[in-house]
C-alpha cells in the first residue's frame, strides 16, 4: 500500500485547533495505529509552515528555527506508515510552494485536508480573531492586505476557500483535496473529528476527544473595546507578547466581559464575502474534490439581525471597559500578594542556609582545633 502524507492546512477557524488538540493529545495512539504526527510538539508544524511560505517572521521566533520543515520532512520520510502535518497558516502557499512540499515526498501519495465554513461567518470570525491578535482596523477594512502574499496570515490567502482551492489543486489532484465542511456556532466538534479521522483512516482508534482551550467568541462590543484599545499597546508587537498578552489574557472571560453578542459587517464587505463563498460552492460542486460532509453547511447564516460594531454605543463600552479595570486591579493584587508571599518564603530560607553555614563553619574550626 502506498503510503500517505497529509497535509491539513486549515482554513483558520475552521475547527483546526480542535482537531490539532485531539491529534496531539492521542499521538501515541495514532502511532501505534501507523499515523504519524512528526515533531516533538504542535508548536513546530507552526513553525514549519513559516519556513515553507518563506516567512521572515520565523527567524523572530523563539526556539529552534533552523529548518523546521525539513526536520518534518526528515521523520516522515523515515516512518513506513502514514503522516499527518497540521497547521492552518500552510493554507496561504503559493503554488511554487506548494509545489517545492509534494516534492519532498516522492515515495508518498500527498493528501490535502481543508476543514472549511460558510464565507460569511469565516470573514466576521477571522476579523474578531485579528482584534484578538491586536489588529486595529474596523470589520470593514479586514483584511489589513488586499493584494495576495503567502507571508501575509490574515489575508485573503488563507481565508478565501476558492483561491486556496485554485493554489493547492494546481499542484495535487483534486480527488486527493479533501474538504470538510463545517458548521458556524452550534456544530458538534466530536463529528468534525469523526469525518476528520475518517479520512485519515484512523477512525477505529479510540482517542480522547475531550476540549482543551476552546477558543471563545467576544461579543459585538468587548471585540470593538478591544479593537480600540489595541492602538495603546506599543510594548506588545511581537507574536509573543500579542499570542500572550493580549489574545491569552486580556482577551479572556475572566478579564474582559463575555456577551457574546454577534455582528455583522457592513452591506459591502457582506455582499464580498458572499460572492466568495458562492464561487468556492461552484468550484466544489463542479469539480472532483472529496467532500466529506455536507455542502449546505457552507451556506452563509442570516447575519442581518444583528449589530454593526459602529453601533455599539459610548456607553456599552465604558460600562465593559470599568469592568476590565476592576477585574485587572483584582488580578494585580493576586500577583502582588503571590509574590509577596513566595518573597517571604524564600527569605526564611536565605535565614536558615545562613545559619546552617554559620553552625558548620563554627563546628570545622572546633573540630580542627
Amino acid at each position: 500500500m502506498t503510503r500517505r502524507v497529509f497535509l491539513h492546512i486549515g482554513l483558520p477557524k475552521t475547527g483546526t485547533t480542535y482537531l490539532q488538540d485531539v491529534a496531539w493529545a492521542n499521538k501515541a495512539a495514532l502511532g501505534k495505529a501507523g499515523l504519524l504526527l512528526p515533531g516533538a510538539h504542535q508548536r513546530r508544524h507552526l513553525l514549519a509552515s513559516l519556513d515553507v511560505r518563506q516567512d521572515p517572521a520565523l527567524a523572530r521566533r523563539s526556539g529552534d528555527v533552523s529548518q523546521p520543515w525539513q526536520d518534518l520532512v526528515t521523520e516522515a520520510r523515515a516512518w513506513p506508515g502514514d503522516v499527518l502535518v497540521s497547521h492552518e497558516f500552510f493554507c496561504a502557499a503559493s503554488a511554487s510552494q506548494v509545489r517545492r512540499m509534494v516534492d519532498d515526498f516522492p515515495d508518498a501519495e500527498v493528501h490535502v485536508i481543508l476543514t472549511a465554513r460558510a464565507m460569511v461567518d469565516l470573514g466576521i470570525s477571522r476579523w474578531q480573531e485579528w482584534v484578538r491578535n491586536g489588529g486595529t482596523q474596523d470589520i470593514d477594512s479586514f483584511p489589513p492586505r488586499s493584494t495576495y502574499d503567502p507571508t501575509d496570515e490574515w489575508g485573503w490567502g488563507s481565508s478565501d476557500l476558492a483561491d486556496v482551492l485554485g493554489r493547492w489543486g494546481e499542484v495535487v489532484p483534486a480527488p486527493r483535496v479533501h474538504v470538510l465542511p463545517m458548521a458556524s456556532g452550534h456544530g458538534s466538534s466530536e463529528e468534525l473529528w469523526v469525518r476528520f479521522a475518517s479520512v485519515l483512516g484512523v477512525e477505529s482508534v479510540r482517542v480522547r476527544t475531550e476540549r482543551g482551550t476552546a477558543n471563545r467568541s467576544m461579543g459585538v462590543v468587548e471585540t470593538e473595546v478591544l479593537r480600540r484599545i489595541n492602538p495603546h499597546l506599543t510594548e506588545f508587537r511581537s507574536a509573543g507578547d500579542r499570542g500572550r498578552w493580549i489574545r491569552s489574557y486580556l482577551a479572556m472571560p475572566d478579564v474582559i466581559p463575555a456577551t457574546s453578542e454577534r455582528f455583522r459587517p457592513g452591506p459591502e464587505t457582506l455582499a464580498d464575502l458572499a460572492r466568495r463563498g458562492e464561487r468556492a460552492l461552484e468550484i466544489l460542486t463542479a469539480g472532483e474534490y472529496d467532500v466529506a460532509g455536507d455542502l449546505a453547511l457552507l451556506t452563509p447564516s442570516d447575519v442581518s439581525g444583528h449589530r454593526h460594531p459602529s453601533e455599539v454605543s459610548e456607553a456599552e463600552m465604558l460600562d465593559v471597559s470599568v469592568r476590565v479595570v476592576a477585574a485587572l486591579m483584582g488580578k494585580v493584587r493576586g500577583v502582588t500578594r503571590e509574590r509577596n508571599e513566595l518573597a517571604t518564603v524564600l527569605g526564611s530560607q536565605r535565614r536558615r542556609v545562613s545559619v546552617a553555614r554559620i553552625v558548620s563553619a563554627i563546628r570545622s574550626r572546633f573540630s580542627r582545633g
